[in-house]
This record gives C-alpha cells, sequence and structure tokens, in this order.
C-alpha cells in the first residue's frame, strides 16, 4: 500500500467526525429501508394474491441485494474507508430520482418522497463536507499531498 492510499496517524487514531458518523447513520437507515421494502414485497409476494408472483419474489430480493451498496457505505464511512465514500453518494444520487417519483403520486407516498429526498440532500452534504474529506483522507485533484520525487 502506499503512503498516498494509507493514512496517517491523525486520521485514524483521532476521533471522527460527527458528520462522518451522521452521514454513516443516514445510509445505513437507508439500507436498513431497503431490506425491510424488499422482505415486505417478498413475503407479500409469496403469501398474498400478487397480479405476478414472479415479479413481487424478483423486486424484493432486488431491494435486498441493492441494500448491500448503503450498508456497504456506511459500515466503510465508520471504519474510515476512503472508498465508502464514492458507494454513499451514488446511493443517495439514486434517491433523488426516487423520492421525485414519490412526490408525483397522489397517495400516502408523499411524505415518504419528502423524507427520501431530506435524508439524501443531508447526506450528500455531509458526505462532500471538507470534514468528511479530511477524516477519509481524500485528497482532491491537483493536491497530492507528500509525493516523493
Amino acid at each position: 500500500m502506499s503512503s498516498e492510499q494509507t493514512p496517517t496517524a491523525q486520521e485514524a487514531t483521532g476521533p471522527r467526525p460527527r458528520r462522518l458518523t451522521y452521514a454513516a447513520l443516514l445510509a445505513a437507515l437507508e439500507g436498513l429501508a431497503l431490506v425491510v421494502g424488499g422482505v415486505w414485497i417478498l413475503v407479500l409476494g409469496l403469501t398474498g394474491e400478487p397480479d405476478d408472483r414472479q415479479q413481487a419474489v424478483t423486486g424484493g430480493i432486488t431491494l435486498v441485494v441493492l441494500a448491500l451498496l448503503p450498508l456497504l457505505a456506511a459500515r466503510g464511512l465508520l471504519g474510515r474507508r476512503s472508498w465508502s465514500r464514492g458507494p454513499a453518494v451514488i446511493t443517495q444520487l439514486l434517491a433523488l430520482p426516487v423520492a421525485y417519483n414519490l412526490l408525483q403520486a397522489d397517495s400516502m407516498a408523499i411524505p415518504a418522497g419528502i423524507a427520501l429526498a431530506v435524508v439524501a440532500v443531508a447526506a450528500l452534504v455531509l458526505l462532500v463536507s471538507p470534514e468528511t474529506t479530511r477524516a477519509l483522507g481524500i485528497r482532491g485533484p491537483g493536491n497530492p499531498g507528500n509525493v516523493e520525487k
């Protein structure tokens, strides 16, 4: 592992910034919501009278598998792994169109859309904050840090 990929002693041993912890909690919350939704759809598909049982089972399994992305990202954020910010940001960017579609519904999905949009935007703000970036040891373009010549 090169010195560019290894976090400094300060980053690894200092207290975890609250913004990083909050971002990890929001990602974990989204992952758990996906697991609950996937299991619910799966159970309804197997025990209920869906229009298409195969589609319900496939949808439920897909949601449970998709939950792995934010859950793994949350674990990585808590462990201060720099790779974890990418999947966490991707999860939030994918949540925004879902929230928009929920807001377009004429049903009880509107409050869920509002909640999802608030969580996604808040998590994005937390993930791109300078405090989080420093804690994860991520350097921006043109800022190579300590590069030996």
